[in-house]
């Protein structure tokens, strides 16, 4: 079921924004990745279950004990059928400040990376230069040209797809009792998926749009924040003097230097 908000300008101008980035060709230089994330509970079995033999079927007992919580980082590069996933203890700002450095280092040739996001507070800018510092966080921010989806329209975001796709092929009905599990679950599908090349095909364009919500795309005058750094420049043209890094590609060196390390994938 849609969640559609105020049908606003600015509710249109991000939601036309989103879509001309959908309807671009492939481009390998400026890919276009979708981040959403996806809380999990962790549940353990109360006594040991019955593994399926020749006959008779697999057995489960229906009591099971909460173990704890946890969170998923869902990213797809839909066109190209790459998938990043990235298990982490809770959803906060320095957990997706260390996806969003990983995502960095993964396209280390492109001009720029295209990052749908919805309007979660921690995805900004403020949570990578927290964690990074202002110059480091900031060339890490840097190599993103971000794209937010309109309040109430995350709908519009393709990393809910995949995190519907994961939620069946991973997650499923099993019982994960741990993060040390989930990640372990998380990295087999991963591979599969990312060996099948699985993309997601969208076929909601803005002609379909305009169509359905009755509006003229001539009617409204785009919004300065459909594509901002929560409330700071904006995105789509990079404007910082900083001294750009060269060594995008695998700085193990880049790594230590800032005493972190990479979350699983």
């Amino acid at each position: 079921m849609w969640c559609v908000g105020e049908l606003n300008e600015d509710y249109i101008a991000r939601m036309e924004d989103v879509l001309e980035l959908y309807e671009r060709p492939y481009d390998p230089r400026e890919p276009v990745v979708c981040l959403d994330e996806k809380p999990v509970t962790l549940h353990a079995d109360v006594r040991p279950a019955i593994p399926a033999a020749p006959g008779p079927e697999a057995r489960r007992d229906n009591e099971y004990e909460r173990r704890d919580t946890a969170n998923v980082f869902c990213a797809v590069e839909p066109k190209a059928g790459r998938h990043f996933t990235f298990p982490t203890p809770n959803r906060s700002a320095f957990q997706f400040a260390l996806v969003a450095f990983h995502l960095a280092m993964q396209y280390p040739q492109v001009r720029t990376i295209h990052l749908v996001l919805d309007n979660l507070n921690i995805h900004c800018c403020k949570s990578v230069t927290d964690l990074y510092g202002a110059e480091v966080g900031g060339e890490i921010w840097d190599r993103f040209t971000v794209h937010y989806t309109p309040k109430h329209g995350s709908w519009l975001n393709r990393a809910e797809i995949e995190i519907g796709i994961f939620s069946r092929q991973c997650l499923g009905a099993r019982r994960i009792p741990d993060l040390k599990t989930l990640r372990r679950e998380s990295r087999a599908w991963n591979r599969r998926t990312n060996q099948a090349g699985t993309k997601i095909e969208w076929k909601f364009d803005r002609n379909t749009a305009r169509r359905k919500f009755g509006y003229k795309w001539n009617t409204f005058k785009r919004s300065e924040t459909s594509c901002s750094r929560m409330g700071s420049r904006p995105e789509r043209i990079r404007t910082s003097n900083r001294k750009k890094r060269t060594g995008w590609d695998d700085d193990r060196t880049f790594c230590k230097r800032l005493n972190l390390g990479l979350p699983s994938v």
